[in-house]
């Protein structure tokens, strides 16, 4: 084992030990200096019962063999907007391109499970037009708005836009199973990202866990749908404390959904109606200072508002693509060349039947009608 693999196993062992969580585990560094160390002297604390050494090693292993990249706090491939938080995870589980985590540019998209179609729609446009301006969406890959949000991502830029889904369960569980297919979009043209144990089930107290960090990899928060009791609120919550943007998308006064964003909009969050509002509101890199924290970032980038307007506010939706289309299928390079559309408002127009529930994805880059 060498002395990479070795520290690595020392803060694996640390932070899966009994009564240590993030928090704890930084006090213990400070004190002593290292993980190694830390272990050391955490065995003559009775509260704290350290995790077995054995099963650290395995859990590297296990990593490899399933193409999962183990990233420390102290690696230089750590994405730096989550070191300025007090819990930041001391490690991450990282499957799919590592290198995007380095993306100064993330903003969280994430709303109701039980979203509305208007709603899963909203995300997924406004998620498609930041791509095609280097934005990487984050989300936390749940159904409904997060759902959307990662396919509307993963449509721009000639379907190579950049998510990252951040999940409350091990980084090799796609979770809910029904977006299973989603799972192994992102980890080929994104990533998945987990703080817990490889084979760690889905349980409802890492759901917090987990928004805390979907908030803490961004610039900014949108929240599309929400209830007042939705889980989105808290890292809507989570964001403001970071000192980062929040922005909401306003919704019928009487649909449920809408209360937790409308509420979010009269306590502050900035109203948004498409990409441009969120492009033009962050100019500089003022937005994700933090007043307790001086470790730089990579400053982000100063987003082209001219341009970007006429990104957002381009539409084709008067464009019955649905006409091209038939119940055995058809090429998507057909229809671009039939339409006259170029192949990102092609993709788009797809994704919003395919979030209407009415084509189906084939093999060969076909669609189809669903009957």
């Amino acid at each position: 084992m060498d002395m990479a693999e070795s520290e690595l196993t020392d803060i694996l062992q640390l932070i899966n030990s009994e009564n240590v969580g993030p928090v704890t585990f930084y006090k213990l560094i400070k004190e002593f200096g290292s993980p190694k160390q830390a272990i050391i002297e955490a065995e003559k604390i009775k509260k704290i019962h350290l995790c077995n050494r054995r099963w650290a090693e395995d859990e590297i292993i296990r990593a490899q063999n399933l193409g999962i990249s183990l990233i420390s706090y102290k690696d230089r491939n750590f994405p730096p907007n989550l070191k300025l938080i007090e819990d930041c995870p001391p490690v991450l589980y990282v499957r799919g391109n590592v290198q995007i985590l380095q993306n100064p540019n993330c903003i969280a998209v994430i709303g109701a499970r039980n979203a509305s179609i208007n709603g899963r729609k909203t995300a997924a446009k406004i998620a498609f037009d930041l791509s095609t301006h280097g934005v990487c969406i984050v989300s936390g890959m749940a159904r409904g708005i997060d759902a959307a949000a990662h396919k509307g991502a993963m449509h721009a830029c000639n379907k190579q836009g950049e998510t990252i889904a951040v999940l409350g369960c091990g980084a090799d569980i796609a979770y809910p199973k029904e977006n299973t297919d989603i799972y192994a979009k992102i980890i080929s043209q994104g990533c998945v990202v987990s703080e817990l144990p490889i084979g760690t089930p889905p349980q409802a107290n890492f759901f917090p866990r987990r928004n805390r960090i979907v908030a803490a990899l961004s610039l900014a928060t949108l929240v599309v749908e929400a209830t007042l009791k939705s889980g989105s609120l808290i890292t809507a919550d989570l964001a403001r404390s970071m000192n980062r943007g929040l922005f909401a998308v306003p919704g019928y006064p009487n649909d449920p959904r809408a209360e937790g964003t409308n509420k979010l909009i009269k306590e502050g969050a900035i109203l948004v109606e498409n990409a441009s509002d969120i492009l033009s509101s962050i100019s500089s890199p003022q937005i994700i200072k933090h007043p307790k924290k001086s470790i730089s970032v990579q400053k982000p980038l100063v987003f082209a508002t001219k341009d970007a307007n006429l990104a957002a506010n381009k539409t084709c939706s008067n464009i019955k693509i649905i006409d091209y289309l038939n119940y055995d299928g058809v090429y998507v390079d057909e229809i671009i060349r039939l339409s006259g559309l170029s192949a990102s408002e092609v993709a788009f127009l797809l994704l919003e039947l395919e979030l209407e529930g009415k084509i189906e994805r084939q093999s060969g880059n076909k669609v189809a009608l669903i009957k």
